[in-house]
């Protein structure tokens, strides 16, 4: 009885597990001379596939984001002329490492 309870359980969490999508948080930027629309496309894609944009950013053309790697990739395939910067979004301090 305890093994087809067990069973049942581990069978349940692998089909939970397998529909979780791992997400980074990433900054993603473009150069300057990038049109709009293509930031856009970056955005719509990132949505597209259940991401989040968290930030968009008005000093560069770019944004932040909440995103699996399947959605990034398409990110940096949308456009051969403007290539995107994807970078993981991270705190940085100028003290170095706190220890």
């Amino acid at each position: 009885m305890r093994f087809i309870i067990l069973s049942v359980l581990l069978a349940f969490l692998a089909v939970a597990v397998s529909g979780l999508v791992l997400q980074k948080q990433v900054v993603v930027s473009y150069p300057k001379n990038t049109p709009d629309s293509i930031v856009a496309q970056a955005k719509d894609a990132i949505t597209a596939a259940g991401g989040v944009i968290t930030h968009e950013f008005e000093l560069f053309k770019g944004f932040a984001a909440k995103a699996s790697v399947k959605a990034l990739e398409t990110v940096n395939t949308l456009s051969a002329e403007y290539n995107p910067t994807i970078e993981e979004d991270e705190i940085i301090n100028i003290y170095g490492s706190q220890g």
